[in-house]
């Protein structure tokens, strides 16, 4: 109500008693709403920044993961074959490496080699190729693979220098 319309009133609320009480709890009613109101925004908005503070965190504070992973054959025997020798211990590898630096056997020359990723059922899940360099004694490929799609598990490793046979060697993605 304008405050010209509520002149007249203003007289009578002065001296009744009853009638100034019934305004005091009016006025203290719209006085807690709106205080709560005013709560209940705030609230929101720190909850809001809360959650968004938390999401933040945890985007940048997840542990980083090897984006390089080195799979060292050196010491390992030369299988024949597609398929790998069951005796020895898989190569771990992080799905989420994309940089593989593989150190051939012992003996392996420098040159073209295939390189592929397999099922123990020998389904193809990733195939590449890429050049070995000799340095420091050491015959080493390096290539650039995604597997993050792939799911857990035991597959096989296989390569082989251009026109050769396959080499197998088990590998557990984690």
């Amino acid at each position: 109500m304008p405050l010209t319309e509520a002149e007249k009133w203003l007289d009578h609320l002065g001296s009744c008693s009853p009638c100034y009480g019934d305004f005091s709890r009016f006025r203290k009613t719209y006085e807690l709403r709106r205080k709560r109101t005013l709560l209940a925004v705030a609230a929101s908005i720190l909850i809001a920044t809360g959650i968004a503070g938390w999401v933040l965190l945890q985007k940048y504070n997840e542990p980083l993961v090897a984006q390089t992973v080195v799979l060292d054959l050196r010491n390992r025997s030369v299988p024949r074959g597609t398929e790998p020798n069951p005796n020895e211990q898989p190569l771990v590898v992080n799905r989420a490496a994309t940089l593989w630096n593989i150190y051939l056997p012992l003996g392996s020359s420098e040159g073209q080699y295939d390189i592929r990723v397999v099922t123990p059922s020998g389904e193809l899940l990733f195939a590449a190729d890429g050049t070995a360099k000799l340095t420091d004694h050491i015959t080493s490929l390096q290539i650039t693979a995604s597997l993050s799609s792939s799911g857990a598990g035991r597959y096989v490793l296989q390569i082989r220098k251009a026109g050769s046979e396959w080499n197998s060697y088990p590998l557990l993605l984690r």
